[in-house]
């Protein structure tokens, strides 16, 4: 028997401050995101970001007095552990709100079951305009494809003066293939013309045979809307057969992995993107300062967004705090009521969903009817491995 109670004890030990941050006390957070696996460096840089907001929120006294915490889980960047990681922290964790996901087919994964259970979601990137018309709980706070793949196609056309662009996509994401289309419906609506459109699987190694093809009909640049891992050695591998014309992307570049696996077969290449380390503007810099004092790196866009996503949810909860501190006490204490849940947690929905300019990182954010985000976007070129700044682009 005292082993069994001792056995007992040890378990209230462990799960005390879980069971505290469930039923009162603290106002729990879900963020899913890839920390390992093929895009790892989309979760580690979004949860740096969201990390840092957090940190900066509790220390100025959190929202109202009541402290914030985030319950992490990794979805390795499979849609299917994304479901899972999503089905924990609604069910088991009863979050608030959730923060994630980067890409689009793990966003499209865990959608569904936020706004079944009435927990709003917002995405820090996912760019797939599908991703919010999952249902009125899903939010972003990044620009959509259709604006992104328009911006690069403009870009291409009008800034670098193409006429013929090959086309390289990825057929297992979501990201890639919307991403694709918009670009050449717009660049075909220009006058250009796409002399190529092909294929390949995320986790291919070997994209010559598509390089090889997209080579014979004289392309003066490829437009490859991949992630970074895809992309590097889809540079390498171009310029091996020979290929000498940059390639252009989207934002799913953004790592420094790129250039790492890339090295100098990615330069005089360019990419869209949500903010660049360049912008003086004094929100960017001390944001970027103190993610440096932080971390000891630079941030790129993913961990900007990532810090956008959380600050903007900080900010809501505090607004919520002040205009309805009943429903503000249901989110905190836990142990209302269903009905009483769901109803604060609408409330919570309506608040994110009026918000408007909003002074982000990456730009003053403004929400939509289909709770996307109205911001600018940057496109930005490699030169000996770095990020430069070429021009903005508004909505």
């Amino acid at each position: 028997m005292k082993r069994l109670l001792g056995g007992f004890l040890l378990l209230g030990i462990v799960l005390g401050p879980l069971a505290c941050g469930q039923k009162g006390g603290d106002l729990v957070i879900g963020e899913y995101g890839s920390l390992t696996g093929p895009t790892a460096t989309f979760g580690k840089s979004t949860n740096k970001g969201i990390a840092l907001a957090i940190r900066h929120a509790n220390e100025a006294g959190g929202v109202g007095g009541t402290m914030l915490r985030v319950v992490t889980e990794d979805d390795q960047g499979k849609p299917e552990e994304a479901a899972t990681a999503v089905n924990k922290l609604v069910s088991q964790d009863q979050v608030i709100a959730v923060l994630g996901e980067v890409a689009s087919s793990n966003s499209l994964a865990g959608a569904p079951i936020c706004q079944k259970a009435g927990v709003p979601m917002i995405s820090p990137s996912s760019t797939n305009e599908k991703v919010t018309e999952v249902g009125d709980f899903i939010f972003r706070v990044c620009f959509i494809d259709p604006f992104q793949g328009a911006v690069m196609a403009k870009f291409a056309f009008q800034s670098l003066g193409l006429t013929r662009v090959g086309i390289l996509r990825d057929l297992r994401s979501d990201y890639s293939i919307g991403l694709a289309g918009v670009f050449r419906q717009t660049f075909e609506s220009l006058g250009g013309t796409i002399c190529a459109d092909e294929s390949y699987q995320q986790g291919d190694v070997d994209f010559r045979a598509p390089l090889t093809a997209i080579l014979a009909t004289r392309p003066q640049a490829i437009f490859a809307p991949g992630y970074y891992t895809d992309v590097g050695l889809i540079a390498r591998q171009a310029r091996d057969l020979g290929i000498t014309v940059p390639l252009l992307g989207g934002d799913g570049w953004d790592s420094p992995k790129l250039t790492e696996i890339g090295g100098k077969a990615i330069d005089g290449c360019f990419f869209s993107n949500h903010y660049s380390s360049d912008d003086q503007n004094p929100v960017v810099q001390e944001f970027i300062a103190n993610y440096r004092s932080a971390y000891d790196e630079v941030p790129d866009a993913i961990a900007a967004l990532g810090y956008d996503a959380a600050r903007l949810l900080v900010h809501v909860l505090t607004v919520m705090h002040t205009e309805d501190p009943d429903a503000f006490a249901v989110l905190v204490g836990g142990g209302a009521g269903r009905e009483k849940r769901q109803a604060a947690q609408r409330k919570l929905r309506d608040l994110i969903a009026s918000t408007r300019d909003f002074p982000g990182v990456t730009g003053s954010i403004t929400l939509d009817e289909r709770r996307n985000a109205l911001k600018p976007a940057v496109v930005l070129k490699i030169e000996d491995q770095k990020y430069t700044f070429v021009e903005r682009i508004a909505p």
